[in-house]
């Protein structure tokens, strides 16, 4: 073998082994390009779903305060028509007739007097010369005296004669006890 055929052989097994060694980094860089980009791929699927995730827990937190912000103007507006309800009602009991005034005024006295014997009775403008009429006319309540009138839609408010103790008996009282024991009552009458 000549010199020749020697180099020609060297050149060939080095031309091989550099082949070899070209295709063994080919096939590390695919592998490693291959991994790079199933990591890329699995950080982008991450990173969707935890921005999905995200979304979904701030559209449920708006959802959320939208549904409360409506809730309550809602439940604002039943008040204000309960409100006005409560307001009429209590218009419409002070524009009965004469007649109902007195008679209630006269029950409410009568009720009065078994819890204090001796006091001043006080009305408001219109029912005062009612009461006064009763008060006349009922042998009962002749430890009554009229008081100054005061400013409740109707009813009366007695107070003993040493002022130790007083009887709210005021329309609105009587409406204030039926409006709390029957609130949802009406509220379920109004609103469903």
């Amino acid at each position: 073998m000549g010199l020749e055929a020697v180099v020609n052989e060297i050149r060939e097994k080095g031309r091989r082994e550099v082949e070899a060694v070209r295709a063994e980094t080919r096939a590390d860089v695919e592998e490693i390009l291959k991994d790079a980009q199933a990591r890329a791929a699995a950080i982008k699927v991450s990173a969707e779903e935890e921005a999905n995730r995200a979304a979904a827990h701030i559209t449920n937190q708006e959802t959320s305060a939208a549904n409360l912000v409506v809730k309550r103007q809602i439940l604002n507006a039943q008040k204000t028509l309960l409100d006005q309800v409560y307001s009429a009602s209590l218009a419409a009991v002070g524009d009965l007739p004469a007649e109902f005034h007195e008679k209630a005024l006269t029950d409410l006295l009568k009720r009065a007097a078994k819890e204090i014997e001796k006091g001043t009775v006080h009305a408001n403008q219109r029912d005062t010369p009612v009461v006064k009429k009763v008060l006349g006319e009922t042998k009962s309540l002749s430890g009554y005296t009229v008081g100054a009138p005061v400013e409740i839609p109707g009813g009366i408010v007695v107070e003993s004669t040493d002022g130790d103790l007083q009887i709210d008996y005021s329309y609105r009282t009587f409406l204030d006890e039926i409006w709390e024991s029957a609130l949802k009552d009406a509220s379920d009458i109004l609103f469903t």
